[in-house]
C-alpha cells in the first residue's frame, strides 16, 4: 500500500511564478487570515501559501494532489 506523501514544500528563497493567486472565500478581512492558491505557470502543479505571510514559502501539490484535496474539501472531508 502506497503512504501518502506531504505536498513539497519551498523554502521562501525557491521562487515559483505562479499564474494568478486567489484567497479562499472563507478568508476573513479580505485575506488578512488565511491561505491563497494558484496554479502554477510552468508545470502542472498548484501552489499554497499564508496570505498573511506571502514571502515565507508555500506548498506545491502535484495536479492529481490537488483535485484530491479539493474533493476532499467538498465532501467535508477536510
Amino acid at each position: 500500500m502506497n503512504t501518502p506523501q506531504p505536498p513539497a514544500q519551498t523554502s521562501p528563497e525557491v521562487k515559483v511564478a505562479v499564474v494568478g493567486w486567489r484567497t479562499s472565500s472563507y478568508s476573513e478581512n479580505g485575506g488578512g487570515q488565511c491561505v491563497e492558491a494558484g496554479p502554477v505557470a510552468d508545470a502542472p502543479r498548484y501552489a499554497v501559501r499564508d496570505s498573511r505571510h506571502p514571502g515565507h514559502g508555500m506548498f506545491l501539490f502535484s495536479a492529481a494532489e490537488w483535485t484530491l484535496f479539493l474533493g476532499g474539501v467538498k465532501s467535508r472531508l477536510l
